[in-house]
């Protein structure tokens, strides 16, 4: 079942180079999809942090994931495979996908996608299923989070930040951020965050233990790395978290294990891109329930700014000068 579609669509592709510069339109046949896939008119794409390192050769999509960058996109479903019952054309969904966003037309496993309510745009839309399915599943069950507990966030003012301080907010624990700017700070606090810290001006190890009265912070959400690990663990609890999704500083340093010991800390990291089918189907489950009824009101999209398919070049220059503010995001309209 599906609309009148075209044979051929627009898609970003990657020059040699691998400079923002160097992405460019090409057109390309639509992609085929299983009878267990959904085909979707896209009308918007999340730009992430693993879409520049693709585009430098650093993060490859995982085996049998379309070679296109996006990891998350929002649009209207145009095509349904012949076991697709729970999606008709023209329905509205957003989904975290291993790859294809950048294009007219991707490709989402029928278990994979969610509901874009009605009064969200599709702009919005496309700003929350990998910041979303990211801290749900590194702060809330990599990193055990409960209420009461104090969250402190590298990089609040991310898109991933912004929806982590929200997320936590609205399940009860108080929050610290890190961010690079008073601007990025007020920004932080004005979405609910009890503390913001410019790290260019102010030491955060020194700052979460004046706020949290010496006792140490319980979760870290870390996208930084490098130097941050031992400073991680000096801010933490007894029992404290530590929780990594990027390593911006460098995948490698040395570490002093006897804090670690001594406060019984667990140091964990993840990735979602490469997890197995069944596992993102759980995930999507979970979001489904727990968080997708709450947006709009307790989790709203942040979006920075939004550029045109065609200039997904001006994107990634964006982001990689690191002066957004919540989600970069390309119309694909």
């Amino acid at each position: 079942m599906s609309e009148n579609l075209p044979d051929m669509m627009r898609a970003i592709a990657i020059g040699e180079d691998k400079t923002p510069d160097s992405l460019f339109v090409e057109e390309i046949a639509l992609p085929s999809f299983n009878d267990d896939e959904i085909l979707v008119r896209v009308g918007a794409a999340g730009v992430n942090r693993g879409d520049c390192m693709q585009r430098i050769g650093f993060y490859p999509p995982p085996p049998g994931a379309s070679d296109i960058m996006g990891l998350e996109f929002s649009g209207t479903v145009a095509a349904i495979g012949k076991n697709v019952d729970t999606w008709k054309p023209g329905q509205r969904v957003a989904a975290l996908v291993a790859g294809g966003g950048y294009a007219d037309y991707a490709i989402v496993h029928k278990d994979h996608a969610l509901p874009v309510p009605d009064a969200m745009s599709l702009t919005d839309a496309a700003a929350l299923p990998e910041t979303v399915f990211t801290v749900w599943a590194n702060v809330f069950e990599g990193g055990g989070l409960q209420a009461g507990e104090t969250l402190l966030i590298h990089g609040g003012s991310s898109g991933i930040g912004t929806t982590a301080i929200q997320m936590a907010k609205h399940f009860g624990a108080k929050v610290i951020v890190t961010a690079g700017s008073p601007e990025k700070c007020a920004a932080c606090v004005a979405l609910g965050a009890d503390l913001a810290i410019d790290y260019k001006t102010e030491d955060f190890v020194t700052a979460c233990d004046s706020f949290t009265e010496g006792q140490g912070v319980n979760v870290i959400l870390d996208m930084v790395g490098g130097d941050y690990v031992n400073r991680n663990i000096q801010a933490t609890a007894i029992g404290g978290r530590i929780v990594n999704i990027a390593h911006m500083a460098g995948f490698e340093t040395q570490v002093n294990f006897l804090p670690v010991m001594l406060k019984r800390l667990t140091l964990t990291g993840s990735t979602l891109r490469a997890r197995p089918l069944e596992e993102k189907t759980r995930l999507t489950k979970v979001v489904a329930d727990k968080l997708w009824p709450s947006l709009g009101t307790g989790i709203k999209p942040v979006v920075d700014s939004v550029m045109p398919l065609a200039e997904a070049g001006k994107a990634h220059a964006r982001m990689e000068t690191s002066q957004h503010i919540g989600k970069i995001i390309l119309d694909c309209q």
